[in-house]
């Protein structure tokens, strides 16, 4: 089935969730479906920017803020611009605009075995850096913004990742949307 943005309508969805839940992955796809930007830039694409390894910008991250306020402040400025998919761990609480807030989940275990087979290495590794990224992102949102992001009730839609392929959560995120009018099919 496929879907458009409703007639005569600006379209934002906000999409969050921690490391391995799938954010990249399903924002894109969601994009792609309704043709509209994706908007996913992150502690990733910042880190390429500065000739740095992501672990560099994390590390850096926890002595200066910087970090965090250019890729929250730059992913903000451009979904106001146009329709489009925030994907980011702080879309759903950043970008007050937004038509539809979803939230990703999936257990520790389900996202470190994604990110072993998306990065490769070893998967106890994985876990423990995943548990201090994880430790890490809550502090510095709860010290920059006051959000406590294992507080996402007010979220539209919550998704366990783990029941669902990619393509099944889009369907259901565009199943809301157009409950919601935001999007019609095609």
């Amino acid at each position: 089935m496929a879907y458009r943005v409703s007639s005569g309508r600006e379209l934002r969805i906000a999409i969050s969730g921690k490391s391995g839940c799938g954010n990249t992955t399903v924002s894109s796809l969601l994009a792609k479906e309704l043709g509209v930007t994706l908007i996913n830039f992150t502690f990733r694409q910042l880190a390429a920017e500065k000739g740095m390894t992501l672990a560099q910008v994390i590390e850096a991250a926890k002595s200066d803020d910087s970090y965090d306020i250019t890729v929250d402040t730059r992913q903000v400025e451009l979904a106001k611009k146009e329709s489009c998919v925030l994907g980011s761990r702080l879309a759903i609480w950043m970008l007050k605009e937004a038509d539809m807030k979803v939230y990703l989940e999936a257990s520790d275990d389900t996202r470190a075995g994604r990110i072993l087979n998306r990065e490769g290495g070893d998967l106890e590794k994985i876990k423990a850096f995943t548990a201090m990224r994880d430790a890490e992102d809550s502090r510095r949102y709860m010290k920059l913004y006051s959000i406590d992001n294992g507080d996402y009730g007010f979220a539209d839609l919550k998704i366990d990742t783990a029941s669902y392929t990619p393509e099944q959560i889009v369907e259901m995120i565009l199943t809301e949307a157009e409950k919601k009018g935001l999007v019609e099919k095609v």
